[in-house]
């Protein structure tokens, strides 16, 4: 149930109903010949999914997160730590204020896990607010499916590679890429970042069977739909 489909009246009714809610955060990044908001996308998408049966609102996702190793590449947006710690702290205030108690975060970046840490801050601030932080593609059973089908899925590989983070324009290319070494990558500025990565993928295979993807996402809807069911614990609505 996207808030986009939705009126204040209608927000305020759901809250009334059921204090659950969710908040999807992505990037807008370099995905190699992917979509630069493969993250977004994704987070938004396994949200929505996730909630709709349950008819639980889905607030917009989160375009921007933390990505400043990918800053040499154009279109690639990054906040500042205090700048996403502040805009999340606004947002998940004014959903409390809406009336929503039970917050699932779905994430779709891994830069954006020191929200994880802002959510348990919160709630020992509000001590009425139960938030959780769920990225939804290493949640275990979702990381095994992955692990599964293919140990190499990694940043802008396959495993982002879904038929809705494609561009028509840009396929992907034939075979597979030479991993890169990580712990190097991650030791570097932005514009050795490029050199190293040059389209930009982590390595491994640039595209699998569309099979093989739908059975990763039916995996992670329905995990993330478990962390919406729960458990969460009780608070009053006073």
């Amino acid at each position: 149930m996207k808030v986009t489909n939705m009126n204040w009246r209608d927000v305020e009714a759901a809250a009334a109903r059921d204090t659950r809610c969710v908040l999807p955060i992505g990037s807008t990044e370099q995905h190699a010949q992917l979509s630069l908001c493969v993250d977004m996308i994704l987070a938004e998408k396994v949200a929505t999914d996730a909630a709709e049966p349950l008819d639980v609102p889905v607030f917009p996702v989160m375009p921007f997160g933390l990505a400043p190793y990918f800053e040499a590449y154009p279109g690639t947006i990054s906040l500042r730590v205090e700048t996403l710690m502040a805009v999340m702290r606004d947002v998940i205030a004014s959903v409390r204020r809406a009336g929503f108690r039970r917050i699932l975060i779905v994430n779709g970046h891994g830069g954006n896990n020191p929200v994880g840490a802002l959510a348990q801050e919160l709630m020992g601030d509000y001590g009425d607010t139960s938030i959780k932080f769920h990225n939804w593609w290493n949640a275990p059973e979702t990381w095994a499916k992955i692990q599964s089908i293919d140990t190499s899925g990694s940043h802008a590989n396959w495993m982002e590679n879904f038929a809705w983070t494609r561009l028509a324009h840009a396929p992907a290319p034939d075979g597979e890429k030479p991993g890169i070494d990580m712990a190097l990558m991650k030791a570097s500025a932005p514009a050795r970042v490029r050199d190293m990565l040059a389209d930009g993928s982590f390595g491994g295979a640039w595209q699998r069977p569309d099979d093989e993807m739908q059975a990763i996402w039916d995996v992670g809807v329905a995990e993330t739909r478990a962390a919406l069911e729960g458990p969460w614990p009780e608070f009053s609505r006073g």
